[in-house]
């Protein structure tokens, strides 16, 4: 079968544009393409609660938008004129603009709170969608534009150069965007600014296609046949960029999860993902190199075996994280570059590696969390991908089935459930395969069947921490039975890996305050001192397991702030908690949604006590910490009503902003901390840091003597709607700061 591509007649020399103009313009759209994905997912943050989920959803939406970009381009080939494909494509850019300037479109209302991720898809498409997807088509158009112009010259063999330059500035932008863009310039300005910036591109392209316009070779083509591709090999370029793409928003929410949604951990795995794309394509395309290869077989099982030990210290997490992510897509990139067909079928090309792209990232996005209880699409992609490696012997040979066995025998032990292992031993178990892989490494089969071992034992050491899995748009919650010492047995509720409450199931220990709300915790001691003051009204953003609820006396009330509506059904069935309906003397309630929209909705000097404490995992809803929320949640105190802040984290000090925050609202604070005694178990009491915030600086007054609390605290820039630092916290995190 032969299709029609459209080519210069051999007989004509014609004069061309500089290599160096299609460079510029597609740089150009390029990083106007990636500037925009990490500030739309700034924007849309705080409206979905901040949780992790938001940006893996717009990633979806992007690789969306850029298979239409690219079929667009695809179908521009069939009006052969160049001059016509330019008229068309500058006036389709024009029309696009007409969503600008760029803004976060009301047109589908507030977040719907049972399918937030398709209002998510839906507010992007009406926001963003069309000029994203017209900026994209530019770079798969002005190849092949530059491909016909340079028709009899030899660069034009190889318009592949240009996606190289297209990726090199979608990886410059995104390095600038956290570094430079989001500390230096507001979210708002960002965004006027980034509509400025599409009408500049715009004039640049006009002027382009306005030099050209002029060359003979913009005129009525000549038409070649050039063989079709076959739906095999579309398939393989189909699957080998789908690999990628899924193992992108599989890191991306594994390391986003524990640490906080935020662009800088956004961006640096989409750079490595586009910096695979510069290197496999720039200049001639060559398949893996056997170093390469293995770093790979080196850093994917030791990435599995992280997977399952959730307290490794988070600069390992992303330095082996993100190594076997980078080496796995850059095999599989490189494998596509070696397969990439003539200049008469690159807008095929392009399409396929978009259609590729979708399917890897709508996988995470909307079909992973229907079809899996836990996180397990990022493994099951991860081990995967290792099939695009080459491989030696077309047949299994004695040596390797042997060695293939060895690890098989070696990893069997974790993948019985019921088997207690020593920590040290299960280690060993995980980290023992690496060496066996290193001795498989030129036969693929064989070591995508030991990494598959590898992840199943990992699965199966996470199942048999806990009875239950549940998941939703906003992460995984586990529900286990444990046996503390000083509870007997006791129910937990895990999200992602942070405790999120405990309750004892021992005859009269039900109503037990638990954690981090124990009476000798910090949290335990404000409730039991505001408690002294008379009946409170109360507000708690974020329902856990509703522990908090046993704090209700009669004549006191307490409204819960909850974003996830799976919290809600799991912690007020009775066949899993009783806190909120067994164990509270008086009215309590629940109000579904993200809190700070629910909180502008109160009125005024409604509550005597705010609790703050609503975390994804152990990341950080940052918009719940910026100058503007605390306005906002002062707003809500009564006289000598307090806010209180919990701060705990392991990987980000947040005491710091959070402090200069409430002193940029005009609030007074003092911070509370708390530390268990060695051997004491996490469920019955666990150690805490609290931000206690009050506007009349008397209300703290009958904490001040107490030796948990204290007024000094090293302050940070405040962190406002248009700017949050999270690389700082992490920094002072590490350096014990706070």
């Amino acid at each position: 079968m032969t299709s029609v591509a459209y080519l210069e007649h051999p007989a004509k020399a014609r004069p061309a544009l500089a290599p160096w103009l299609f460079v510029a313009v597609v740089f150009a759209s390029a990083a106007l393409v990636f500037l925009v994905e990490p500030l739309v997912g700034k924007l849309l943050l705080p409206l979905l609660g901040g949780s992790p989920a938001v940006w893996n959803t717009s990633l979806a939406f992007f690789q969306l938008a850029l298979l239409a970009g690219y079929g667009y381009a695809h179908a521009l080939q069939r009006l052969g004129s160049l001059r016509r494909q330019m008229a068309v494509h500058l006036a389709m850019l024009t029309l696009a603009a007409m969503v600008l300037p760029l803004r976060m479109s009301g047109l589908m209302g507030p977040p719907w709170v049972q399918a937030p991720a398709l209002w998510l898809a839906a507010t992007l498409a009406v926001s963003l969608g069309p000029p994203f997807a017209v900026l994209s088509a530019t770079a798969p158009l002005l190849q092949t534009w530059y491909a016909r112009l340079n028709g009899n010259g030899n660069e034009a063999a190889n318009p592949y150069s240009l996606y190289a330059a297209s990726n090199l500035g979608s990886l410059l932008a995104l390095a600038a965007y956290p570094m430079l863009v989001e500390p230096l310039v507001g979210l708002s300005a960002q965004a006027r600014l980034w509509s400025f910036a599409y009408a500049g591109f715009a004039l640049l392209l006009a002027g382009m296609t306005t030099m050209a316009w002029r060359l003979p070779a913009v005129a009525a083509p000549v038409l070649a046949r050039v063989a079709a591709t076959g739906w095999r090999e579309r398939t393989v370029w189909i699957a080998l960029a789908a690999a990628p793409s899924s193992l992108l928003a599989g890191v991306t929410a594994h390391l986003a999860a524990d640490v906080a949604s935020a662009p800088f951990l956004w961006v640096v795995p989409l750079e490595l993902y586009l910096a695979t794309f510069v290197i496999a394509f720039a200049g001639r395309a060559k398949g893996p190199s056997p170093g390469l290869l293995m770093v790979q077989v080196l850093a994917v099982p030791t990435s599995l075996s992280l997977l399952f030990e959730p307290t490794t210290p988070w600069p390992q997490q992303l330095a082996v994280h993100l190594t076997a992510f980078f080496v796995t897509a850059l095999v599989c990139h490189q494998g596509l570059a070696a397969r990439r067909p003539e200049p008469g079928r690159l807008t095929e090309f392009y399409l396929c590696l978009s259609v590729g792209g979708v399917i890897g990232g709508g996988f995470n996005a909307f079909l992973a969390p229907l079809l899996f209880p836990d996180v397990w699409e990022y493994p099951a992609v991860l081990v995967l991908a290792c099939l695009a490696r080459p491989s030696a012997p077309a047949k299994p040979d004695r040596r390797g089935l042997g060695w293939l066995a060895a690890g098989l025998v070696w990893v069997a032990p974790l993948c019985i459930p019921a088997l207690a292992l020593p920590d040290i031993l299960r280690q060993a178990l995980m980290l023992a395969p690496v060496v066996i892989a290193v001795m498989l490494r030129d036969r693929t089969v064989a070591v995508v069947a030991l990494f598959a071992a590898l992840a199943l034992a990992g699965e199966v050491q996470g199942i048999g921490r806990y009875r239950e899995h549940h998941r939703s748009f906003f992460g995984v919650i586990h529900i286990a039975e444990v046996h503390p010492k000083g509870l007997g047995t006791a129910r937990i509720m895990v999200h992602g890996t942070t405790l999120h409450g405990v309750q004892a199931q021992g005859r009269g220990q039900a109503c037990l305050p638990t954690a981090y709300y124990a009476s000798p915790t910090v949290i335990g001691s404000v409730f039991a001192r505001e408690r002294a003051r008379g009946p409170l009204r109360m507000g708690v953003v974020g329902l856990g397991a509703g522990t908090v609820a046993t704090f209700v006396r009669p004549g006191d009330s307490m409204r819960f702030f909850e974003i996830d509506p799976l919290v809600e059904r799991l912690t007020l069935d009775p066949k899993h908690f009783s806190f909120v309906h067994g164990c509270a003397r008086g009215p309590v309630d629940v109000v579904l949604g993200d809190a700070r929209l629910s909180l502008a909705r109160e009125p005024a000097a409604s509550y005597d006590l705010l609790l703050i404490d609503a975390f994804s995992s152990d990341s950080v809803p940052t918009h719940l910490l910026t100058v503007e929320a605390l306005h906002g949640y002062l707003r809500l105190l009564r006289p000598h009503g307090v806010l209180l802040l919990h701060l705990s984290n392991r990987n980000l000090e947040l005491v710091g902003p959070a402090a200069a925050a409430a002193k940029a609202a005009g609030a007074s604070f003092l911070k509370g901390v708390h530390w268990v005694e060695e051997g004491t178990s996490p469920y019955v009491e666990s150690s805490g840091i609290v931000l206690l915030v009050a506007p009349d600086p008397h209300s703290l007054d009958r904490y001040r003597a107490d030796h948990q609390w204290t007024e000094h605290v090293r302050l940070a820039r405040p962190w406002t709607d248009d700017y949050t630092n999270v690389w700082g916290a992490m920094i002072a995190r590490f350096r014990g700061e706070g």
